[in-house]
């Protein structure tokens, strides 16, 4: 059996953007890739990013918070920072393939309760088609196997 590179989605609480593309890769190609996901401060998801990404069939209520000394004592093939740039973010520097996908909090944004759905729809929609590019070029790239079937 052929090891699944481990994807981490770094962002700042672990509530929103992190959790979501965890979930998106899990669900789009988790027989791919090995995802995980943490933040700078461990925070609970937030219930609205748990509903959207029921909308589309992902299931993230199961994810559990994690921080970013939890992950220190792993190895990714991939770290990628989901965040505004003026948010602040660790150092990987073992990690070959450091990359950054520039997203708003949907979370922090004080906005009525439809309008901040629509913003985490927004920031969904974004994420899966960057998850989606990813796991395209890095399938390329890297020749990550195919998974077997039968």
């Amino acid at each position: 059996m052929e090891k699944r590179p481990k994807v981490l989605f770094l962002s700042t609480g672990n509530s929103t953007r992190s959790q979501m593309a965890e979930g998106i890769l899990r669900a789009s190609a988790g027989d791919k890739f090995e995802p995980v996901s943490v933040g700078i401060e461990s925070t609970d998801r937030d219930p609205i990013a748990i509903e959207v990404m029921k909308e589309v069939d992902i299931d993230i209520s199961r994810q559990h918070s994690k921080t970013v000394p939890e992950s220190f004592k792993e190895h990714f093939g991939f770290v990628i920072t989901v965040s505004d740039p003026r948010e602040r973010a660790p150092i990987f520097p073992f990690t070959p393939n450091l990359v950054h996908w520039n997203l708003e909090d949907p979370s922090v944004r004080q906005i009525a309760t439809q309008e901040k759905r629509d913003a985490f729809r927004h920031a969904r929609e974004e994420l899966r088609a960057r998850v989606q590019a990813f796991v395209t070029e890095t399938s390329q790239r890297y020749q990550v196997a195919e998974p077997a079937h039968g």
